[in-house]
């Protein structure tokens, strides 16, 4: 009987045991290799400092025009860099075009610094004014990002030209819902521990630039490293506590004067998303566009999205 205890209590403490000993080694050697990558594949654009207090972002530059067009990335984007490039690439002959990545996406820092819609759209005007760029922008919002562009056009109205939505938030939208994204525990301790590096089909099937089959094969390398460091960072679950209040704000200052134009996805389960982006764009003068895409509208559509986005460009240049 006493062996039978001991096997019975023995045999759960040594599986605790093996699982603890296999976690703290993938945890330390993902640390490891998290450094090694940060080595091996450097930022491919500009570093700066916009608050003086060590923590810079990146922002991504190319091409030549008196126009930049700067893409924002919704929320969650590991790699704003390669999530864009299917469209970017496509406009980049005729214009300049910049992807900022926010604290904690791409090669960015991890920052502590506020996700209120001020901080945030300030550390994106400054990263742009620090790397070399400067307005009149063009600005590509997707998903979450439409309420910092919308911010952008009504604070500053003189820097942004025309504003094109990639399946993008509007405040009215977000007064209408109680809903709010949620990051998984699990997935934390996946991503912490490096225990999702174990199965490549994780970042295969997740992030959605690779699983459209938009990235080279050294983009995907590269791009995997990335996802590896920048998912559910503490940067994107504090924009998550801020989308309400954010949402609040530029509902209070009202819509821009300036043409809101949309691409719109018609798979979006909720109705009224659609509806109250087509909406907003109507109201400040925009055109919309319902696609049969993705919310990644830009990944299913980038031919069509960049021709119709040149006549967009144009017309608010000759106005």
């Amino acid at each position: 009987m006493r062996i039978v205890k001991w096997i019975l209590v023995g045999i759960p403490l040594l599986l605790v045991v093996v699982v603890a000993v296999m976690v703290g080694n993938s945890y330390v050697e993902h640390k490891e290799l998290m450094e090694q990558e940060k080595q091996e594949y450097p930022a491919p654009g500009t570093l700066v400092d916009v608050n003086d207090d060590g923590n810079r972002l990146h922002v991504y530059a190319k091409g030549e025009g008196d126009t930049t067009l700067v893409f924002m990335s919704g929320l969650g984007t590991s790699s704003p860099v390669h999530d864009f490039k299917a469209l970017y690439n496509r406009l980049s002959n005729d214009y300049r075009i910049a992807v900022v990545d926010r604290a904690g996406y791409g090669w960015s820092d991890i920052s502590s610094s506020s996700r209120d819609i001020n901080t945030v759209l300030e550390e994106t005007r400054t990263a742009l004014e620090l790397s070399g760029e400067s307005p009149p922008y063009v600005l590509f919002p997707h998903s979450m990002a439409g309420l910092e562009a919308i911010y952008w056009g009504n604070q500053y109205p003189k820097e942004v030209e025309a504003i094109i939505g990639l399946d993008p938030l509007v405040p009215d939208y977000q007064k209408q819902t109680e809903q709010e994204p949620s990051f998984s525990l699990i997935i934390d301790l996946l991503m912490s521990t490096g225990l999702v590096r174990h199965d490549p089909e994780v970042f295969n099937n997740n992030f959605p630039a690779m699983k459209k089959g938009h990235l080279t094969e050294e983009e995907a390398k590269i791009a995997r490293t990335i996802f590896y460091r920048r998912v559910q960072t503490e940067n994107m679950k504090e924009e998550v506590d801020s989308l309400q209040g954010n949402a609040q704000l530029v509902s209070k200052q009202g819509k821009p004067d300036l043409p809101f134009h949309a691409f719109v996805s018609t798979e979006n389960e909720e109705e009224y998303w659609s509806k109250s982006i087509a909406c907003y764009a109507r109201e400040t003068g925009g055109r919309y566009f319902m696609l049969d895409a993705g919310h990644y509208i830009h990944l299913d559509n980038p031919e069509m999205i960049a021709e119709i986005s040149r006549t967009l460009i144009e017309r608010a240049r000759e106005n």
